[in-house]
């Protein structure tokens, strides 16, 4: 007698009680596979969100690094090198000295790798009084940035072009001087090219020419009083170790900090930065912990819906074979053995496993993704791709699951006596 046969009969001729098993397979391999897809989709969401936010911190720095490229260009450079019999006081006093150093000492530091000096500005300045106007001035000569090997740096200056000048804003507006205007200082004839704003501050009475126009006026031929550096990476290093850095190349000069300036920039760095991170390690946290409360849910839920469908796999079992008593009595005293009889309680609940193991697959996966969408409120993920593991586990433990629940009420059916079955009915 074929097995086969025998089970398609009986799936046809009790459908209900085949697919009300068949449900409770489905069931419990979609309760096994929808957490496994919730977590998917939770961390599926929580990689968009931390890359978002990463980039969102990225963009932020970069602003953050565009405004202080800005501004620095008010605040000044934070780091000056002078030579090394400068007085300090005298410099402290009035912001420029007498002692000079070769002008070729800025090139000599351009070159080294010392990088966390950027932005080199070698100048001359000095204050005088611009015999014309009868005026007393600041007088600073520069020529622009020196530019740093194997770097490519937007200088924060332009440089003042030979021949011209620029004026502070309290001698253009006292002088009614204009861009274009021509001007006589020291004898010299300049071009004004252009007028600062007001800032409030000494610069409002210098005059900028170029470095080999103020060395030409001061009879200072290839000399310079001060680089002016900005320290680009001041979260990461000291003024200490500049000094060092710059005693091995430049031993004849010495290193200054302008704290409140370089404060104010390696401070407003540092804090968004400090603060994007934490933001993003809270972030995290929060999100490993909605993950672990998922998953803690999960582990008490699925073993009680695991318990509940095989308990009802094998009371629907136990009830086909308590309206089959008669059936199996028959089949019995016509000398089919039990273990046939068996087999084919057997047969029927590995098709339910079979058909049930895949559909709860499914059904698992669209509702855990599903649910994960709710409780993440997106709209903008995927579903979650089934890999073949998860899909060949949840059939081998579907098939599993009703082998098991249908082999105790069918080794009770065929354990009794057919006698004794023929006789009650």
């Amino acid at each position: 007698m074929n097995i086969g046969h025998l089970v398609v009969k009986e799936i046809k001729h009790r459908k209900l009680s085949f697919f009300l098993g068949l449900f409770s397979v489905s069931m419990a391999t979609a309760m096994l596979v929808a957490p496994y897809s919730l977590l998917q989709v939770h961390d599926q969401c929580t990689n968009r969100i931390m890359q978002a936010k990463e980039d969102a911190l990225e963009v932020r720095l970069d602003d953050l690094n565009d405004q202080i490229r800005r501004t620095m260009l008010k605040l000044g450079f934070n780091i000056v090198i002078l030579p090394k019999d400068q007085d300090l006081a005298e410099w402290y006093a009035h912001g420029e000295g007498h002692a000079t150093m070769p002008e070729e000492y800025a090139g000599i530091l351009a070159k080294t790798d010392i990088m966390v000096v950027q932005h080199l500005l070698p100048s001359l300045q000095q204050r005088l009084t611009w015999p014309e106007t009868k005026r007393n001035i600041i007088l600073v000569g520069t020529r622009g940035e020196e530019p740093r090997s194997n770097t490519n740096l937007k200088q924060l200056r332009d440089p003042v072009e030979v021949g011209t000048l620029v004026l502070g804003f309290e001698l253009q507006q006292s002088l009614s001087l204009k861009v274009g205007d021509e001007v006589i200082l020291m004898g010299r004839s300049f071009r004004v090219s252009k007028c600062h704003e007001a800032r409030g501050s000494r610069d409002d009475i210098t005059v900028w020419v170029n470095l080999s126009d103020a060395q030409a006026i001061l009879n200072k031929p290839g000399k310079i009083n001060a680089i002016m550096a900005l320290q680009c990476n001041c979260p990461n290093s000291d003024l200490e170790s500049i000094r060092q850095q710059v005693a091995q190349i430049l031993p004849d000069t010495q290193v200054i900090e302008r704290k409140s300036k370089a404060l104010a920039r390696a401070e407003a760095r540092a804090e968004i930065r400090s603060r994007g991170h934490k933001a993003l390690a809270d972030e995290r946290e929060h999100r490993e912990r909605l993950r672990q409360e998922r998953h803690m849910l999960a582990t008490i839920l699925v073993p009680l819906v695991l318990l509940a469908c095989t308990i009802w796999i094998g009371i629907t079992t136990f009830s086909n074979v308590r309206e089959r008593r008669t059936e199996i009595g028959i089949l019995r005293a016509f000398g089919l053995r039990s273990s046939k009889i068996t087999s084919l309680f057997l047969f029927r609940a590995l098709v339910m496993g079979m058909v049930g193991g895949p559909l709860g697959c499914i059904i698992g996966s669209l509702a855990g993704s599903r649910l994960g969408m709710l409780l993440d409120k997106t709209d903008a993920l995927a579903l979650p791709f089934i890999r073949p593991a998860v899909l060949l586990a949840s059939l081998a433990l579907a098939c599993l699951l009703a082998l098991l629940a249908s082999w105790i009420p069918a080794v009770i059916a065929t354990q009794q006596d057919p006698a004794d079955i023929l006789r009650e009915e």
